[in-house]
């Protein structure tokens, strides 16, 4: 049998505040390409999204790139 971690939708439901804290030039297209999908176009753009499993996806593609922050 498998064990699986915990993701970070098992934790916290809901809205999650995403902060956009380097910037995508130098990195592959589709790291780009899911920074503008979630709406971070500039340097410290925010934007507050439903967390689900394909936003959890998008956040652990660039998570080096941004800050997470819960919100209610």
């Amino acid at each position: 049998m498998l064990t699986l971690k915990k993701s970070l939708t098992d934790k916290i439901m809901g809205k999650v505040k995403i902060t956009l804290v380097k910037s995508g030039i130098g990195y592959p297209k589709n790291q780009k390409a899911t920074l503008r999908a979630l709406g971070l176009r500039k340097i410290n753009a925010s934007a507050v999204v439903d967390l689900n499993d394909q936003i959890q996806g998008m956040i652990n593609t660039v998570n080096h790139l941004i800050k997470v922050e819960n919100t209610k």
